[in-house]
Order: structure tokens, then C-alpha cells, then sequence
């Protein structure tokens, strides 16, 4: 057996895979071909390995072993592989092979794969005239080769590292392309916080109706998988851009998440994942990271959306926060529903429609907590956010305010929430009690006093006073300076005598 391989080789190796394009494509366009050229060599080397392993034991009847190679996960046509493609990576039409061995590959795994590679071709003009092309994706292909990307399961063992690898990818796409990337990943510290929060326990299903790259949706279920050593649950998201929806169909099938269904559309103008024909389907946890401030998400069909979403309130025409606040508040179970969203501060205070239809969602006992959480958290904007948590079942009418603003690790361009920053929250949110300067329950009259304006500081006091100036001491510090300070000056002035000036 070979020598196992470490997390860390495998995310240098994929993330130096992507020197091959520096200076030649733009990042948001090259992230595409990486991971898609990951997905591709990962299979292939289960495949390979789980062939060998049959062979070695079976090899006097080809039969069987084809048979039982039908029984996996997935089906690898012949000469789609990537070692099929690798052999002719000096050949012209570099491009145009791999297209068409992502096609068979989709074909071969149409119900669990379907639609997945039509945004993504290898053979476009976005990567150059045809030579330039042939020889990125000759390279590309090469750097895939190198040992250290040898992904077969016998060397990797059971550990995640090619999720892992895939999230490790995703997140620095995030961080190089700022907000076009950021749009599509959750840092993973803000997911598990959300995640923990929810707490999703076996037999659940859960939502995530803006779920970008499906990250956020994944830690749902890593939770479950956590505390019941089971994958007794199901995942559901829709995501309107393709390429993205793509990249979480590619992410969930890596990470072996089998049980799950992520469409393709705009949620707001066309939610997909419908109980029959005309009702929305229901979650007992629903997360979400949507486009903060979205303009136009829809306003001039919401009015007359036939799913009752928007009979609070119509969010204004270039702000969709509340249009997904209340697609989510529609989406969940009447006992069980709990959700978790990420907002601007501006969703807290703003007056208009957006003041009547929080104060609908306080008055109706939805709300359950408030988290501030600190600046830089989220790539492609420094601004803070905050995540609010609803129930369709309370225990009381409190709500709770946590400020989290002020703690974390500070980065160069990125803060980050340390293990303790979120344990600090989770233990404050169960505690649901009173803590100076970092959390505050707060009844309905007053929040109702506070005309149902829910920002944080209004509830939890982080005023820090001042230490009293003794005044007399600052003069005598002063005087005593002074006193020095022509002392020093007689002696220079006797130098300088000396020396004749």
C-alpha cells in the first residue's frame, strides 16, 4: 500500500495546478476548468483503484469484475477517463477530448449527474487560439499526473481530502476573486456556526434555497453524520446560476452525498422545489447565505407570487434581503422548521416595507435570535453581517441579541471566527440568558418600544467608560517634563558654547 498522503500535499498540489493559467485567463474563468478537472481525475482514480483491486482478486473472470464495476457509485466509460486523456495530451484536440469524455461521463451517470457539464467546455475560445489552448490543457493535464495527485482510495484511505481539497479550492477561488466568487461560498467557520446552531438530527430534511457551491448545506449534514454515525438525512438546494449549480452537484457527489436534490433557477421568480404542483415543500432546517441587497430579484412578479410568500409585506424593488427571508419563512415544517440566514445590518433597522414586515415577523413570534457577527468575515465585502434565527416553534416570546462583532482572529484581508468564537456563541445561544457587553433577551415590549428597530446596539450595551484623568497629576507630569526639557537645553546650549558657535 502506498504511503499515505496528507491534506495539506494534496491542497498545495491542486492550488499549484492553477499556475498553469496565471497570467493567461482570469481566475473567474479558469476556477471552472481546476475543478472540473479535479472532479474528473478523482473518479478516474477510483475507478482504477477499485478495478485493480477486483482484477487482483478476480483475474481469470473478466465477467464478474465488469459486473461488479457496475455496481459502483458511479459508471466511467471507456476512454473517459482522464489516463485516456492523459496518454494524448501531445496530440491536437485537447480540448475537444475532454468535452466529450464529460459528456459520456454525464451520460453514463444521468441521474446523478445530468446537465452538470454544459456550461463548462474545454474546447472554448476563453482559453486562447487553438495552440495556446492545446498547451494549457496539456499542462493542465500534466500537473493532475504528479504523484502527489495520485487520489486513489488505497492511498487516501477513507478520509475526505479530495472534499476537503475541493472546499480548500473553492475558498481561495473565493478569496483571489473577491465577490464574484464570494457570492457562492460561506467561510466555513460562519457554516459550521450556523450548522451547530441548527443542530439537524437524524431523519431530517434540509433546504438551503440560495446554496451556491452547496457548502453551508453540506455542514447540515455533517452534523448528523457527527452525532449518530449515519447519512440518514436528505439535502435540498437550488441555486440560479448554472455553472455554480454545477460546482455544488460536483461538490455534494465527491463528498458522497447521495441523498440529495439541488435545482437549477431562480428561487424567488421560480422555486423548484415544489410538494405537487402548487405548494411549496417544507424543511425542518433551512440555512442560507443569500446575495446580500439583490437587486432586482423579482419585484414586479412577487405581487402575485400564487405561493402566498409575500403577504406580509413586498420587499422594495432593489432590495431582495426580505424576499428571501420570507421564501425561507414559508419553506418551513409548522412544528419542527428552524432557519438560520445571513443578512446586512441595514435588514435589522430599514424602515418602509421592510419595517412592516419585521415587525410582522416579531408580532407572529418567529424570531428567535440576533448575532452580530464581525467585519471582514465574508469575501468580497468588509462590511458585517449578521445572522438571524427563526422558529416556527418558540418556547417563549424573547428574542435574544448576541453582539459577536468585536471577537475574532484577524487576518490580512479576512477576519475569521476561532473555534472559541463560535463555542462562545452556541453556549450563549442555549443559555439564552444575560451576559454584560455580549448578549441581551429582549421582550416583545421592548422591542415594540423600540418601534421593532433590531439593531444590536439598541440592545446590548458594549459602552466602554473611559478611565477618570486626574488632572492634577497630568499638570504636575507636565511641569515636571518642562523642567527636564530646559535643563537639557542650558546643557546644549554649554556644547555648543564650547565649540564656538
Amino acid at each position: 500500500m502506498a504511503e499515505a498522503i496528507k491534506q495539506d500535499d494534496i491542497n498545495r498540489a491542486v492550488w499549484a495546478a492553477c499556475d498553469t493559467f496565471r497570467g493567461t485567463v482570469s481566475a473567474d474563468i479558469y476556477k471552472d476548468y481546476v475543478l472540473t478537472l479535479l472532479f474528473l481525475k478523482y473518479i478516474s482514480d477510483v475507478w482504477q483503484d477499485h478495478y485493480d483491486a477486483y482484477q487482483k482478486q478476480y483475474g481469470d473472470a473478466p465477467e464478474l469484475i465488469a459486473e461488479l464495476m457496475r455496481s459502483e457509485r458511479f459508471v466511467l466509460p471507456e476512454g473517459a477517463s482522464f489516463y485516456a486523456l492523459y496518454d494524448r495530451r501531445h496530440e491536437p484536440g485537447n480540448g475537444e477530448r475532454i468535452d466529450k469524455a464529460l459528456h459520456a461521463i454525464e451520460d453514463a451517470n444521468i441521474g446523478k449527474l445530468r446537465d452538470v457539464f454544459q456550461d463548462i467546455s474545454f474546447n472554448s475560445n476563453k482559453l486562447g487560439e487553438e495552440k495556446q489552448k492545446n498547451d494549457l490543457l496539456r499542462h493542465l493535464l500534466e500537473d493532475f499526473a504528479k504523484p502527489e495527485l495520485n487520489m486513489r482510495p488505497s492511498r487516501i484511505g477513507n478520509l475526505d481530502v479530495i472534499g476537503n481539497a475541493y472546499e480548500f479550492l473553492i475558498k481561495n477561488f473565493a478569496s483571489d476573486a473577491g465577490r464574484k466568487a464570494g457570492e457562492f461560498y460561506t467561510p466555513p467557520e460562519v457554516s459550521a456556526l450556523m450548522a451547530e446552531i441548527m443542530d439537524m438530527v437524524e431523519g431530517e430534511e434540509a433546504c438551503d434555497p440560495a446554496c451556491g457551491s452547496g457548502s453551508l448545506l453540506m455542514k447540515c449534514g455533517q452534523r448528523v453524520q457527527a452525532k449518530y454515525g449515519t447519512k440518514k438525512y436528505a439535502l435540498y438546494g437550488q441555486e440560479s446560476i448554472g455553472s455554480t449549480w454545477a460546482l455544488a452537484k460536483m461538490n455534494m457527489f465527491l463528498h458522497a452525498e447521495d441523498n440529495h436534490r439541488i435545482e437549477w433557477g431562480d428561487t424567488i421568480r421560480n422555486p423548484k422545489l415544489l410538494d405537487g404542483a402548487d405548494a411549496l415543500k417544507h424543511f425542518d432546517v433551512v440555512v442560507a447565505n443569500p446575495p446580500f441587497s439583490l437587486d432586482k430579484w423579482g419585484h414586479d412578479t412577487a405581487e402575485h407570487d400564487h405561493f402566498g410568500r409575500f403577504r406580509r409585506g413586498l420587499p422594495p424593488r432593489t432590495k431582495g434581503d426580505y424576499a428571501f427571508i420570507l421564501h425561507m419563512v414559508e419553506t418551513m415544517k409548522p412544528r419542527t422548521g428552524r432557519m438560520a440566514v445571513v443578512v446586512p445590518h441595514g435588514v435589522l433597522f430599514r424602515g418602509g416595507s421592510e419595517g412592516a414586515i419585521r415587525r410582522k415577523l416579531i408580532e407572529e413570534n418567529l424570531l428567535d435570535t440576533v448575532i452580530g457577527l464581525p467585519e471582514k468575515l465574508f469575501y468580497g465585502t468588509g462590511i458585517p453581517a449578521a445572522i438571524l434565527i427563526l422558529r416556527k416553534a418558540k418556547a417563549d416570546r424573547d428574542v435574544l441579541f448576541i453582539d459577536a462583532s468585536r471577537e475574532f482572529k484577524s487576518g490580512k484581508n479576512q477576519n475569521q471566527l476561532t473555534d472559541g468564537n463560535i463555542r462562545k456563541i452556541v453556549e450563549t445561544y442555549h443559555a439564552r440568558a444575560e451576559a454584560p457587553k455580549y448578549a441581551h433577551v429582549a421582550t416583545p415590549e421592548e422591542i415594540a418600544g423600540n418601534d421593532f428597530n433590531l439593531n444590536i446596539p439598541r440592545y446590548v450595551d458594549t459602552f466602554e467608560e473611559e478611565a477618570e484623568i486626574d488632572l492634577v497629576a497630568v499638570r504636575t507630569e507636565r511641569l515636571r517634563l518642562k523642567a527636564e526639557l530646559e535643563a537639557l537645553e542650558a546643557k546644549m546650549d554649554g556644547y555648543l558654547k564650547e565649540l564656538g558657535y
